[in-house]
């Protein structure tokens, strides 16, 4: 183990980690198809508005509590905010892509990157896990810090969507880079932000984002499964 070092989070939120994240688009695919997004401008904006109001939000406040759950092992803790991060799927698409991450991060963590906070959350809780959540526990695990955990995890929700932008040809490769270039403060802005909230501070309100994930359940043609 390199305990404290952040090199592992380069290796756990890459594209070639397992967890199969270019198969989702987090509802884009529709808004794509629906003409939300067009241009750079407009997928910077969409995927802006998640993190200051959307799922980005609530994930980055549900990997705080449980880093701090499984920082004081506390079981019982752990086990809500699991549970919470699995009710709060506001579609059965958001569900699946959730899940099927979460339990793939677990998963492979525990083969390649054990550790005493993995093994002591498996203990306290057998359900779904949702991918916020393993991600805090293996970095906890390997005694990161949380603000290093936060940005990385906000960072990678941000690049898999302008992967995705590309793939669908909204924007080209670097018009991608210039959108990522542009949403980092506001990446930094929310880990900071996500460092000092509880379970009270979670909230959303973007709804076109939810209703995106509903639609794109029934859409006819479509390259990702959410």
């Amino acid at each position: 183990m390199i305990e404290g070092s952040t090199l592992p989070l380069l290796v756990w939120l890459s594209p070639s980690f397992p967890v199969g994240a270019f198969a989702y688009s987090h509802g884009l695919e529709w808004a794509f198809e629906a003409g939300d997004i067009t241009d750079a401008e407009t997928c910077r904006a969409w995927i802006a508005d998640l993190l200051q109001l959307g799922s980005a939000r609530i994930d980055a406040v549900l990997l705080a509590a449980t880093y701090r759950a499984a920082q004081m092992r506390d079981a019982e803790a752990l086990k809500e905010v699991a549970e919470l991060a699995v009710a709060l799927q506001p579609s059965a698409e958001r569900h699946l892509e959730a899940t099927t991450q979460g339990h793939a991060f677990m998963m492979v963590s525990q083969a390649a990157w054990p550790s005493d906070a993995l093994t002591f959350f498996k203990a306290a809780y057998q359900g779904e896990t949702t991918y916020p959540i393993a991600v805090a526990v293996a970095g906890e695990g390997f005694g990161m810090d949380l603000r290093s955990v936060l940005e990385a995890f906000v960072l990678a929700f941000v690049t898999n969507l302008v992967s995705a932008s590309v793939r669908l040809g909204a924007i080209g490769q670097t018009d991608g880079q210039r959108v990522i270039a542009a949403l980092l403060p506001l990446v930094r802005e929310t880990a900071l932000w996500a460092c000092d909230t509880t379970l009270d501070d979670l909230g959303s309100c973007a709804f076109r984002s939810d209703l995106a994930s509903l639609h794109h359940e029934t859409q006819y043609t479509r390259l990702f499964r959410s």
